[in-house]
């Protein structure tokens, strides 16, 4: 980002983001928990789509969606998750992240519900064969399974989804962007040709 587009009015503190902006009220900060309760995993067990936010030691971010059948992502105790890792674009952004800088931000969604569930802890990898073959599901696996030490969870409120009106389908494109156009240009873009 140019710098002259910032440079007069770039905000650089958290007191001058607090002077904008109110204290969020008390029962917000204490919604927050550290531990898998029943909620929780009811809600972790009906989620077929979550993001994960990893980030490498360089300051580079990341997110990454992850989706299987509702109960892909399992808890094993009150403060432990996993999910197997499945086949992909072979990037491995995320894999590589955890290895460099365990933390992670998961953001968990169910179809037609606003609300998201909120996860942020410790994450780590293995290669257990027994995890591995409680996690596999019917799909197939890379054979590394990631497991994440629960540090807070909580319930993050409807207004983005309400206000994107995300699950009403009046509100849906008619058109939607050409992702192989976009591919292809972006391939271009950076010198390689694709093939057809």
């Amino acid at each position: 980002m140019s710098d002259t587009l910032w440079a007069t009015d770039r905000i650089t503190s958290a007191e001058e983001i607090r002077a904008m902006i109110d204290q969020p009220h008390e029962a917000v900060v204490m919604k927050t928990v550290h531990q898998i309760d029943s909620h929780i995993a009811d809600f972790i067990a009906k989620s077929p789509l979550f993001f994960l936010g990893t980030s490498a030691d360089s300051g580079r971010a990341d997110v990454s969606p992850r989706g299987d059948a509702p109960g892909f992502v399992k808890v094993l105790n009150e403060r432990t998750l996993a999910f197997a890792d499945r086949p992909g674009n072979r990037r491995l952004d995320s894999l590589l992240n955890i290895i460099e800088h365990p933390q992670v931000g998961m953001m968990f969604t169910i179809p037609g519900l606003n609300e998201v569930l909120r996860i942020n802890g410790r994450a780590g990898l293995s290669k257990n064969e027994a995890l591995l073959e409680q996690l596999g599901l019917s799909g197939k696996t890379t054979g590394i399974v990631v497991i994440v030490e629960v540090e807070e969870c909580f319930i993050h409120c409807p207004r983005a989804f309400k206000q994107a009106g995300i699950w009403d389908s009046q509100t849906w494109p008619q058109e939607h962007p050409s992702t192989m156009d976009m591919f292809k240009a972006h391939l271009k873009l950076n010198g390689y040709q694709a093939k057809e």
